[in-house]
């Protein structure tokens, strides 16, 4: 590690990234944003270094795809953690000498102001305002929203992830910004089904949502959509259809208990648990219908991923979930179970036929690439250093 911060490459744009837990195998929209950006920056001459938590990560992976990853000590603390590692790491990447470093999301932008009276060049990306999210208390929504405010005064320059954000960020506090939206790339579409299997599921029979087990994410609602129209009242459902959830909770908490609870009492409700690579390539291949049911995004990965696949998917009607192109009919009322279950009934079991796939899946492709998205990100960083290439 010491060999490292004392390198001082001559040619490339050094970059030493704070506010992700990590990556590969981390879940969290922030972590697959970093996983796709960062290795296309290092094709495009970055030296990349992601400053990741060590409670998350192979603290023995030191690379992933020519991104350097170093583990930071932090407490797995879903008050503390993100502030702890972000503080501490602005003076771990002072000592290695970076162009800029790199801070996404509102907590960590906390600290931006220290980096600046540090002599560091800092580019912010914000994901959205965290402090709407319904697991903060009070004090950790008053920290989150001065995070935003510091953040968006003192960095060098502002990225944010939807115009939805921008807007906000433009009208609170005076500052340009860069609108560059999360990725996707096109998958290879699986045949296999042993993950399927694994969970009792059947190919185009089981609705699909994937996502932490947050109260911010709505999984309840879902659940209580899908057991109303469970028999013997409606038997719509009664042939096989199932519903898996893919994720886990970072933190253990009394919500993802009770909806572990919930899942108890309807064998036809699955919840996998963290899943990635092959085994949820395999769940996004085969599934019938894609639900994403949030209370609070910033620009829904998921849902970019599931329409990627050319799966029929229907959402909530935040502001968050309309910068993605789907036709009004697929979005319901957000937090209205009801709502929600008879958008359901109007989808389930009506895949989209191959024109209508197709198209999805050629929109999705050239609006969210990631390549492009590389391109901006570059450009914004050279920018902000002053056109140093």
């Amino acid at each position: 590690m010491r060999d490292y911060i004392d390198h001082k490459p001559m040619a490339k744009l050094k970059i030493v990234v704070l506010g992700t837990r990590g990556f590969p195998n981390v879940q969290g929209g922030v972590e697959e944003h970093c996983r796709n950006l960062y290795p296309r920056l290092v094709k495009r001459g970055c030296d990349v270094v992601v400053l990741t938590r060590k409670p998350y990560v192979d603290p023995n992976l030191a690379t992933y795809e020519d991104v350097h990853l170093i583990p930071l000590s932090c407490p797995k603390n879903k008050f503390l953690e993100a502030f702890t590692h972000t503080f501490l790491g602005i003076f771990f990447a002072k000592k290695m000498h970076p162009d800029l470093i790199h801070v996404h999301a509102v907590g960590p932008a906390l600290f931006i102001p220290v980096a600046r009276f540090l002599g560091l060049k800092v580019v912010m990306t914000n994901h959205g305002p965290d402090y709407q999210r319904k697991k903060w208390n009070k004090l950790a929504k008053m920290s989150l929203k001065l995070g935003e405010r510091l953040g968006s005064r003192w960095a060098n320059a502002i990225i944010c992830i939807s115009e939805s954000i921008a807007e906000a960020i433009r009208k609170e506090y005076n500052r340009e910004v860069t609108v560059i939206p999360n990725g996707v790339t096109i998958p290879e579409v699986l045949q296999t089904d042993d993950t399927l299997r694994k969970y009792g599921l059947q190919k185009g029979k089981y609705i699909l949502a994937v996502g932490r087990l947050v109260p911010e994410k709505g999984f309840h609602d879902l659940m209580d959509a899908f057991n109303y129209f469970q028999p013997p009242k409606y038997q719509f459902l009664n042939d096989g259809w199932k519903l898996a959830i893919v994720g886990s909770a970072d933190h253990e908490d009394q919500y993802s208990l009770d909806l572990k609870e919930k899942a108890r009492k309807n064998c036809d409700i699955v919840l996998t648990g963290f899943l990635a690579g092959k085994s949820l390539s395999e769940l996004y291949s085969h599934a019938g219908l894609f639900v994403l049911p949030s209370y609070h995004e910033g620009l829904p990965i998921v849902l970019l991923e599931a329409m990627i696949y050319g799966l029929s998917c229907i959402a909530s009607d935040i502001p968050a979930n309309r910068n993605v192109e789907l036709s009004e009919n697929r979005f319901f009322k957000v937090g209205d179970p009801e709502a929600l279950a008879i958008t359901m009934k109007e989808f389930v079991g009506k895949p989209t036929n191959e024109n209508e796939r197709r198209k999805q899946i050629d929109t999705i492709a050239e609006k969210f690439d990631w390549e492009k998205i590389a391109e901006k990100t570059l450009k914004v960083f050279t920018d902000a250093i002053g056109g140093k290439k």
